[in-house]
């Protein structure tokens, strides 16, 4: 009996790809239901992360803590990493594993540790330890072991995790994975359960449309350019109105950067800077400051763009990327600068064509107007009538309007300064 109700087991299979973030937070807790709502086996997450949001990490954690369902975290294809935040899930699983060639660990970075002063780097570390121990102590595993990833930034193998018992296990892949867990007794939240998946048919569970475009604009880099986009969108639209297409793409872009925002540690002073800096260039524009406000926005903008992400923790790997920021910078310049000035200068240009084109240039009367007759103006012959009383041949006129493709003049008064023009 035990071989035919083996074959018959479901085994929900994801991978986690990427950094730790609300729609990863929100796509392992739906695999969770999803493999209790169809009494699988176990969930298995296939975990490739270089660490992420702490917020999310933690509901993460929670979710695999409280699950009905045994969860094994297994760190792979080769080369994989489960950094960071990373190792937390990795521990919190029922069953942790990982492929010859990964790694986990790291979860302090040292790079993160001159944003903070002593007193709140060892306030957070702190904080990391205590986490990261009761999570260690929920799932038997090496404390020591997990303190260290945490204050010393250590790293790890999979060999040398296996031999600290910071997991249980190495597989080859998927298959031998599910060979070596079969027959293991897990505790969840509603109790002991012994796995039955040997023979266990694998459903793999996908990150639906929305969650992938929302797990995109979780990235940092993603959620400045769609911010910078949305301004921009937007003021191109108030100064073309009726184009349409920008104004579109810009609210698209801001409804996107802020949900993106509402998730990441956000600076508000750096956001503040870059809202100025485009104020700055739009003053550029329309103030003759011979280079000043478009040099004050550029500073603006490169100062509040490196200010924008702050980490709340030494745990979370969240920046902007210095190559994606200058980029940035220099782009945003040279469209208010030059794309948007040119622009405002060709409205406040004359009208070059229509009957508005033609008023105040100056012409030659061809034959005597009075009021009637014709006169000479860029080398064409028109109609013409004067309004200003009789106009003697070969005298100059200044056009005033025209109607029905029959020229309004009047006679030039001699000397005037709008004549010398």
């Amino acid at each position: 009996m035990l071989p035919l109700l083996s074959s018959s087991q479901k085994v929900i299979s994801m991978k986690v790809d990427g950094t730790i973030n609300p729609a990863s937070a929100d796509f392992i807790r739906d695999g969770i239901e999803k493999a209790v709502k169809e009494n699988a086996q176990c969930l298995i997450i296939q975990l490739n992360t270089p660490g992420g949001l702490l917020k999310s990490t933690r509901d993460i954690v929670s979710s695999i803590l409280t699950s009905e369902v045994p969860v094994v975290v297994y760190v792979s294809p080769g080369g994989a990493q489960s950094g960071s935040a990373g190792v937390f899930i990795t521990l919190a699983a029922h069953i942790a594993a990982m492929a010859p060639g990964t790694n986990i660990g790291a979860a302090h970075p040292v790079s993160m540790q001159s944003q903070m002063d002593s007193i709140m780097s060892e306030k957070v570390t702190n904080d990391a330890a205590a986490f990261i121990r009761s999570i260690a102590e929920k799932r038997n595993r090496s404390m020591i072991w997990a303190e260290n990833a945490v204050r010393r930034s250590y790293s790890y193998t999979e060999t040398e995790a296996l031999q600290d018992s910071a997991i249980d296990l190495i597989a080859k892949n998927e298959k031998d994975l599910l060979s070596e867990i079969d027959g293991k007794e897990v505790e969840t939240e509603s109790g002991f359960k012994i796995l039955h998946t040997r023979n266990a048919e694998i459903e793999v569970f996908k990150m639906g449309f929305t969650d992938k475009i929302l797990n995109l604009v979780s990235d940092p880099n993603i959620a400045y350019i769609l911010f910078l986009l949305g301004l921009i969108g937007i003021l191109f639209e108030l100064y073309n109105p009726g184009a349409i297409l920008p104004g579109i793409v810009g609210v698209i872009s801001l409804i996107l950067a802020f949900y993106s925002m509402h998730s990441l540690p956000i600076n508000y002073a750096g956001l503040a800077l870059i809202i100025f800096s485009i104020i700055l260039f739009l003053l550029e524009i329309k103030i003759v400051s011979h280079g000043l406000l478009a040099i004050g926005g550029t500073l603006s903008l490169l100062m509040g763009s490196l200010m924008l992400i702050r980490a709340s923790s030494s745990l979370e790997l969240v920046s902007i990327s210095r190559v994606v920021i200058i980029s940035a910078t220099v782009i945003t310049a040279l469209f208010f600068v030059f794309i948007i000035g040119a622009g405002l200068r060709a409205q406040r240009n004359k009208i070059a064509i229509g009957a508005e084109a033609l008023t105040g240039q100056l012409g030659e009367a061809l034959s005597i107007l009075n009021p009637l007759g014709t006169i000479k103006f860029q080398g064409e012959i028109w109609n013409a009538e004067s309004i200003s009383g009789k106009i003697e041949e070969g005298e100059e006129v200044r056009i005033t309007g025209m109607k029905d493709l029959k020229l309004f003049v009047e006679k030039t008064e001699p000397g005037s300064e709008q004549d010398k023009t």
